[in-house]
């Protein structure tokens, strides 16, 4: 980068960055919710012609995943990178070919260098909202990874920091941008297969490693690892490396197989459809097979509601996940409409269409032949006046198959999306804050409901959570409404 302009970026950001420099000697709860540095949005944009500095706050599976993949883009450049453990930082400067690499445990750090256009943010669900709010104050472009929020009641304040800077925000649920899930958009928007009424997807496994069992480096201590920075605003505990490197399995920092895969389901399904959402969610499910201290289920099936919008009609949709599936696995996407079906995965794409004739038959397994002969001639007679022949055939049934390119790059081009938007100065994401609380909220609320054994609902308009017919009918005939068990969802 031409140091004119660094300069120029520099005095630029100055206001934008002292958000993040004044707090970085305070405690870490301070910085969380600061007080009040007023947003000033849009403090610098990209040149076309520059590359795009950005860094990568949480190096770890997906971090260097998520990295790998926006560096497949032209024009951008890793500059910098955050994580708790100080052997991942070691890792990152071979790992980019890069001895320079600015690296830092204190990601706050990062949002003070004025140099650095974006951030990804790829950390433990719990520390989502409150980096992304402090990123975007301090003048920073977001990528955040699914889910987006740790609690339903984060969302909106994410969205409101989001409004208010100007900047840019993409979050990571990358297979919207493979081509079968935009072949699905484009079919289902065709009317390829009429009027949805039902969608199922399913995610699963049987595996320790797909089971979030990580391997865990024998140098783990409280000397290599931050732990009290990991913690941040969930319960004290003593340092435990297994809730470190696996924190996929506790729900004081991650969000289970909801927030991590159903949210992958959910983000597909509301990109296809256009849809807003559910209003009533029900969750079951156990813990059938990985018991091995973890506090949340893997084997979990949710029944979604969806209203009838003026982009689709009512449906319903079904959630599973089982990581103790030792039968044969076959991970789809089924979007079944009144005039066929399109099952996809991220790979491919299969539409089948199937119309019925006017004309509903009769014989067989049917009441025809309870009737008298005398009342079989009258049916017959009225059968034919009403249903001529052309009436009783049924389209053939068609196939078409969908191949994504080879050189397909769902996770690559989701980045792409991204850039270009931090390019040309806009909030117009595939995959905005807006819409990535419209998907996480649902997968959020099915964690309430398995956790609290209830019905939630949810308006997926305002994106609020609603009080349940069953509690306002209580209300209205004085008895008093049951007292909600502890929710998944609630803030600790």
């Amino acid at each position: 980068m031409p140091s004119s302009r660094r300069k120029f970026i520099q005095r630029l950001t100055a206001a934008s960055a002292l958000a993040a420099t004044q707090s970085i000697a305070k405690p870490i709860v301070q910085v969380i919710r600061p007080q009040a540095p007023a947003y000033i949005p849009n403090l610098k944009s990209v040149s076309p012609n520059d590359k795009i500095r950005f860094a990568t706050i949480g190096m770890g599976i997906q971090g260097n995943y998520d990295t790998r993949a926006a560096l497949r883009n032209p024009d951008v450049e890793l500059v910098a990178v955050a994580d708790l453990y100080q052997g991942r930082l070691q890792t990152a400067k071979t790992a980019f070919n890069n001895p320079d690499l600015f690296t830092t445990r204190d990601f706050r750090e990062i949002l003070a260098k004025p140099d650095i256009d974006a951030v990804l943010i790829v950390t433990p669900d719990h520390w989502h909202d409150h980096i992304t709010i402090a990123a975007l104050k301090a003048g920073k472009h977001v990528y955040c990874e699914k889910p987006m929020v740790h609690h339903i009641n984060e969302g909106k304040a994410v969205i409101d920091a989001w409004k208010k800077s100007g900047k840019t925000m993409q979050v990571g649920s990358q297979r919207i941008s493979s081509a079968a899930f935009q072949e699905a958009k484009r079919m289902v928007q065709a009317g390829d297969i009429g009027a949805i009424n039902y969608i199922e997807s399913n995610n699963d496994r049987f595996n320790a490693i797909g089971a979030w069992n990580y391997s865990i480096p024998p140098d783990a201590s409280p000397q290599t690892v931050d732990w009290d920075r990991f913690i941040g605003d969930a319960p004290k505990r003593p340092f435990d490396a297994k809730r470190f490197f696996r924190w996929r399995n506790y729900r004081d920092y991650g969000t289970g197989v909801a927030g991590d895969l159903f949210v992958h389901l959910i983000t597909g399904v509301h990109f296809v459809t256009n849809s807003l959402g559910p209003n009533r969610i029900f969750s079951s499910g156990n813990l059938a097979y990985w018991k091995d201290g973890r506090d949340v289920p893997d084997v979990m099936t949710s029944i979604m509601d969806y209203p009838k919008t003026d982009q689709h009609e009512a449906f319903q949709m079904v959630l599973r996940v089982n990581f103790a599936n030792a039968g044969k696995i076959q991970n789809v996407t089924r979007i079944i409409g009144n005039e066929g079906q399109i099952e996809f995965s991220e790979d491919n794409l299969i539409l089948t269409r199937k119309k019925l004739p006017m004309a509903p038959g009769y014989g067989n397994y049917d009441s025809y032949f309870t009737f008298t002969p005398e009342v079989q001639q009258e049916f017959v007679r009225q059968y034919d006046a009403q249903y001529p022949p052309e009436t009783r055939k049924a389209d053939p049934v068609k196939e078409m198959r969908f191949e994504a390119p080879k050189d397909d790059d769902a996770h690559g081009k989701h980045f792409g999306d991204f850039f270009t938007n931090v390019r040309a100065g806009s909030q117009g994401t595939i995959e905005d804050p807006v819409f990535g609380f419209r998907a996480a909220a649902p997968v959020l609320a099915c964690n309430e409901s398995y956790f609290s054994n209830k019905v939630v609902y949810w308006d997926p308009v305002t994106m609020t959570q609603k009080t349940g017919p069953e509690a306002t009918a209580a209300k209205k005939s004085g008895a008093p409404a049951k007292k909600p068990a502890a929710s998944a969802t609630a803030k600790k």
